[in-house]
């Protein structure tokens, strides 16, 4: 799956441990929160806060938590990108998710419903959020966009399969601006399958789960001159594939498979050109090893580019691939320009290569 061809990133927009957050992230620092409902754990979980205090006019009192996030994120990706919609023709305006759980907040609180009433009692008015493809929906419905609306779910890759999908949209000239968000809440339930199946870690810096949604705005050739917006990057191609060896909630084994796709995502280009590395490590020294064992491989094991690991900084989240983007591009150090590689990886063997290029 490629998706090859330069498309400007133009606006950013974040909810997550850092708050609800227009631009590039300035923080730095901010520790795992303890979890109220969950005795002695902790997680990169968001702050309670109140979206309309943010984007003044959004309504998300019965809202789930990624729905509400989707509107509050792509309110403020489009402000940076300092688009005016009415200037826009609203049916060439795509909206892309990537998720790996969706709503799951109101996906656990319907089937709570049908296990204690059954089917026939269930609530009804939850059903329609609990759709993966509801935070999607509000966000064409508030801002009146009728254009492309698809929302993916690959797991620990959305946020990556999302890039691709609407970097695809924009060169098959279906679209003329993409709005594109990846995300996840954290709930009770997820946060003890997490513990029962041993991912988290004791150790610090080791697996820490997080939570959060990050949008941002693509368009095929950039901003017209006198709109003013930064061009934070270029989405070159990228590249998915898979580890056959994986299976079940295991992270890619084999770090040839990685570097397979890594090689794609490159399509020839020399991997010496590479001037920066986005990795996906998450503390999980299995999945460490291997994309350290691929970084090595493509890169030699004299690679100089610097490498920005944002996942002590925001948790571990399936739908992290556009926050990890957000959070590199506020960290790559001053005077590092060119072509950089972001690496994902999944749960079940999926992993992802990302080219992109700052100006």
């Amino acid at each position: 799956m490629t998706a090859p061809g330069g498309i400007a990133i133009t606006g950013l927009g974040s909810v997550s441990c850092f708050g609800p957050l227009e631009g590039l992230i300035r923080a730095r620092q901010c520790p795992p929160r303890p979890l109220d409902w969950q005795d002695h754990a902790a997680a990169f979980a968001v702050a309670p806060f109140r979206p309309a205090a943010v984007v003044p006019s959004l309504k998300t009192r019965r809202l789930d938590r990624l729905s509400a996030w989707s509107l509050v994120a792509a309110a403020l990706a489009l402000r940076d990108a300092q688009i005016d919609l009415d200037q826009q023709d609203r049916s060439r305006c795509a909206v892309v998710l990537g998720s790996g759980f969706g709503c799951i907040e109101t996906t656990e609180a319907f089937f709570r419903t049908v296990a204690e009433w059954g089917y026939g009692k269930a609530d009804p008015i939850l059903f329609p959020d609990s759709l993966d493809n509801s935070p999607a929906s509000h966000v064409a419905k508030h801002f009146a966009l009728t254009g492309p609306n698809i929302a993916l779910s690959c797991r620990g890759v959305s946020g990556e399969a999302a890039l691709i999908e609407a970097a695809s949209l924009l060169r098959a000239g279906e679209a003329d601006l993409a709005i594109v968000m990846a995300g996840d809440t954290l709930t009770r339930t997820l946060y003890q399958w997490m513990e029962a199946a041993g991912l988290l870690s004791p150790r610090p810096g080791g697996f820490t789960p997080g939570e959060g949604l990050a949008a941002l705005v693509m368009e095929p050739a950039g901003p017209p001159d006198g709109r003013g917006a930064t061009v934070y990057a270029t989405f070159e191609r990228g590249a998915m594939g898979s580890d056959p060896n994986a299976t079940g909630s295991s992270w890619p084994r084999d770090g040839r498979a990685v570097a397979r796709v890594i090689r794609r995502a490159l399509a020839g280009a020399d991997p010496s050109s590479i001037r920066w590395i986005v990795s996906c490590t998450n503390g999980s020294a299995a999945l460490d090893g291997v994309e350290a064992a691929a970084v090595r491989e493509v890169f030699g094991s004299s690679c100089g580019a610097p490498v920005l690991a944002p996942k002590p900084i925001i948790g571990e989240f399936d739908g992290s691939g556009v926050l990890r983007l957000v959070a590199a591009l506020s960290g790559i150090p001053s005077g590092i320009r060119g072509l950089g590689m972001m690496l994902g990886a999944s749960a079940g063997g999926g992993c992802a290569a990302l080219l992109l290029n700052v100006p």
